[in-house]
Parts: structure tokens; C-alpha cells; sequence
């Protein structure tokens, strides 16, 4: 069966260590796009922080669409209309906020083009904004200036206290909310059942395409579930080790051109 869909996660997969699309990469995407591959943009970034690479790749002449917040929302970039949106609830802010002072950890959510925190000078919350190419907003009371709704909060900080603290988070808030690692520093804090393969599942039933229409590529452990539900899942070589284990394919890393590799072999089927 031709596939119809291409599904690609952003930091550590599209993206190489530098945070950049290779020049073969990005032409490659290009040409697929223009033999009628639609492009998903699956990534824990808000939409504001996945925008600059779906303009590069020129998902609204093509008609992608950008999976964000880990799968909280679904954009069509072509019209920016939201086609699926997943909020927090805001009587579980107060907890939120209340460990992250515990163990005086910054918290941090998305407005527009701003990261809010109270802690702007933070390494792990500046780490947030360049990653996304968005703007600080310092707050002096990060639950006083929630007066929006929000899909994502996210506690950062050293990686061997942050892992107790999501232990701790995850016992807690078990049915009510998701508390995953997406860096061992990054710490997100999504809507209850949100997941890559949940929100993949959405858009795939309005598009009227199958599970098996679709190559999905990923290295975190936010990957691993879309990654098993597509008709071919695909790790890169440097994805942690438990998600390469969920892979029908392993390719190249993302220093290597691993998804143009992807590409190339399963869409154009060219030789190696």
C-alpha cells in the first residue's frame, strides 16, 4: 500500500543537533510533498515554536498540518484553522504550581509568541525559548497571570531531582493528567490521554486515511505510541533504546539525514 501521510517529530528527528533541517533533508521533504505526501509536524513545542519549520518546509502550500503540544492541538497550516484542541484543567493549576515551588523548580506555560515564567533568567527556561524561537514574559505570580486557557504547562530544571518529581506527579495525578519527560530536563504537563498516537488518530479519521497509509518517525519516549500505531513506524539511530524496540524500521540518526533516508527508500523507493 502507497503511503499518504509522513509524521515527524521535531528535536532529535527532523531537526539535527544544531536544530536545523539539512539542506538534502529539507529538499527531499520538498519533493515528497510535491509527489503528494502530506506532512504532520508531531512535536511536544507549542505551535508558535513549530511554526518556522513549517514555513521552511512550506506546509501551507502542500498541505500539511502541525500536531503540537504532544498532541493537545491540531492545526491545518494552509487556513491556521484549529481542527482539535485538548485544554488543562484549571483547578489542577494550584498542584501544578505548588510543586514546582516545592522543589523551587521554574513552571512555565505559552501565550502567543511568549514563554510565561516566573523565572526568566533560569538556564532550563531560556534552553524552552530558544528552542521555540519565542519571547520571555516575566510574571511576578505565574497562577495571577493565567487568565487564558492553556494546553501545556511544563516544570524544568536539574534532570536527577526533576525524575522524582515526576515520579511523584505521575502517582498523583494518575486519570487526570499526563506527566512525561520529553528531556531529562523538561518536564510536560499535558491533558489527561494525550498522546502523539491519540491526536495521529483524529486527524487520520477526518483526512479518510488509514493507519497503514502512514510512516511515522520519532526518537523520544513521547514518540513511541505513534510510532507503534503507524503502518511504519520508524526510529532514528539515536532514539533512546526503549523506543527503538517499538520500531518496524530503524534509519539513520538525525545528524545523517535519517529522515530524507526514510523518504528516499519507502516513498521514492530508490536502491541503497
Amino acid at each position: 500500500m502507497p503511503y499518504k501521510l509522513l509524521v515527524l517529530d521535531l528535536d532529535g528527528t527532523l531537526t539535527n543537533s544544531r536544530k536545523e533541517i539539512t539542506p538534502h533533508t529539507l529538499e527531499t521533504l520538498i519533493q515528497a510533498q510535491e509527489q503528494g505526501i502530506k506532512i504532520i509536524l508531531a512535536s511536544g513545542r507549542p505551535t508558535y515554536g513549530v511554526a518556522p519549520i513549517a514555513d521552511k518546509l512550506r506546509l501551507a502550500d502542500y498541505g500539511g498540518y502541525i500536531l503540537s503540544y504532544n498532541g493537545s492541538e491540531i492545526m491545518n497550516w494552509t487556513n491556521k484553522e484549529i481542527l482539535y484542541e485538548n485544554r488543562l484543567k484549571p483547578e489542577l493549576l494550584p498542584y501544578l504550581y505548588a510543586c514546582a515551588k516545592s522543589y523551587q523548580f521554574p513552571i512555565v506555560t505559552y501565550h502567543n509568541e511568549f514563554v510565561i515564567t516566573e523565572y526568566p533568567d533560569d538556564e532550563y527556561v531560556q534552553k524552552e525559548a530558544i528552542l521555540n524561537v519565542m519571547r520571555l514574559q516575566k510574571v511576578d505570580n505565574f497562577l495571577d497571570a493565567i487568565r487564558f486557557p492553556i494546553v501545556k504547562c511544563m516544570i524544568v530544571g536539574e534532570p536527577s531531582r526533576l525524575v522524582l518529581l515526576e515520579q511523584e506527579m505521575q502517582e498523583r495525578l494518575k486519570g487526570q493528567m499526563g506527566v512525561y519527560r520529553s528531556e531529562p530536563y523538561f518536564l510536560e504537563l499535558v491533558p489527561d490521554g494525550i498522546d502523539k498516537a491519540k491526536s495521529l488518530a483524529v486527524l487520520l479519521e477526518k483526512l479518510s486515511i488509514s493507519r497503514e497509509e502512514v510512516i511515522a518517525c520519532g526518537d523520544g519516549f513521547n514518540d513511541a505510541s505513534m510510532i507503534r500505531f503507524a503502518g511504519l513506524g520508524v526510529a532514528m539511530a539515536n532514539a533512546q533504546p526503549l523506543v527503538r524496540e517499538q520500531a518496524d524500521y530503524i534509519t539513520l540518526s538525525n545528524d545523517c539525514d535519517g529522515v530524507a533516508h526514510v523518504v528516499e527508500k519507502f516513498i521514492f523507493q530508490r536502491p541503497f
